[in-house]
């Protein structure tokens, strides 16, 4: 018996199922309500072992699962890959999935990564924790700046220190404005509480992890860095190369090419920002005379520091590609040694 070739465009109340034999004859068209129990009766309807795709949009997980559960052989479509479809003259829900189909049926469909339940889940412990330490960013900015309306200085680094708490005890402001810093101050706390939860949290969840270990050796990741580096990704394996990571995160410059004309920019920044973000940082901490602190000083006499800083970033994330594969980093063993 043949399989079918079924697209499914995902939205957030209802969805579209589009079944198409292998010469691409459409079988079938079937709207449900995004509902596991109707997507399984869908899926069941479709044969043994069918090819499904659909796009890694929102709240892609839930059905991923469920159809891994019903026998599918399930692929993820990447969204930058099928932006093509918003500029057709005719744009709906069966289009969109009948196109999917064909993308996977002709071997053409650009693919995203499908994670594993348990690296979704460490995703969601270190993306949340993010989240939290920019919510307390924000909060601390607030209280810096209703001192600055009262006129009041802050001689200090940090008014959340020991100093800066006597500072800020200390303080008479206006009613309004007292109430807005007290009202600040105990958010702040609540937040403080809340991020330690999580960084118990993902230490719970990779505790013996020998890639973890591993990256924490380059200079400048730390814990939480090297968390972020764990969790979005993933299985590092799935690239080849340690190019194909930097590429995969953002890190290389944009190439266009046409006859003899060839443009290269900046970076092309499509990928995980957050990767982007800890590869940047870890190298902004770097301090001395490191492998990474020599690559960005050598780069930076040339083209600048923003240029060296991102060429650092890449240099890095290389040697995290080592790390979490052979779960120890050899170029700073033989650096050491």
């Amino acid at each position: 018996m043949e399989r079918e070739y079924v697209g499914v465009d995902l939205h957030r109340r209802r969805s579209v199922i589009v079944r198409h034999d292998e010469s691409g004859e459409v079988r079938d068209t079937v709207r449900i309500d995004n509902d596991p129990f109707e997507l399984a009766s869908a899926i069941s309807a479709c044969g043994p072992n069918p090819r499904v795709v659909l796009e890694a949009t929102y709240g892609w997980y839930w059905a991923a699962d469920v159809l891994a559960e019903g026998g599918a052989e399930v692929h993820l479509a990447h969204p930058l890959g099928v932006k093509g479809f918003a500029y057709r003259r005719v744009k709906n829900d069966e289009r969109d999935a009948g196109d999917l189909a064909d993308l996977l049926r002709m071997g053409r469909l650009p693919e995203a990564w499908i994670a594993p339940p348990p690296v979704r889940e460490l995703r969601e412990l270190v993306r949340y924790r993010h989240k939290l330490v920019g919510l307390r960013s924000a909060l601390t900015a607030q209280v810096h700046a209703v001192l600055a309306k009262e006129g009041v200085g802050v001689p200090m680094s940090d008014l959340f220190g020991v100093a800066g708490t006597k500072l800020l005890e200390a303080l008479e402001l206006g009613d309004a404005y007292a109430s807005r810093v007290r009202s600040l101050r105990d958010l702040i706390a609540h937040v403080d509480g809340e991020v330690r939860a999580f960084d118990d949290a993902i230490a719970r969840a990779l505790r013996g992890d020998p890639g973890y270990r591993a990256i924490q050796a380059i200079p400048g990741v730390g814990e939480v860095l090297g968390a972020v580096f764990v969790a979005e990704i993933g299985d590092v394996t799935r690239f080849r190369r340690p190019e194909q990571l930097t590429s995969w995160a953002g890190l290389t410059p944009r190439h266009r090419e046409s006859d003899a004309t060839v443009r290269r920019g900046g970076i092309t920044k499509q990928g995980s920002r957050l990767v982007r973000w800890a590869a940047v940082e870890a190298v902004a901490r770097n301090r001395g005379g490191t492998v990474l602190q020599t690559h960005y000083h050598q780069v930076a006499e040339r083209r600048g520091r923003s240029i060296g800083r991102v060429a650092a970033a890449r240099k890095l994330l290389t040697l995290v590609f080592y790390g979490l594969r052979d779960h120890h980093v050899r170029a700073l063993e033989e650096a050491a040694a």
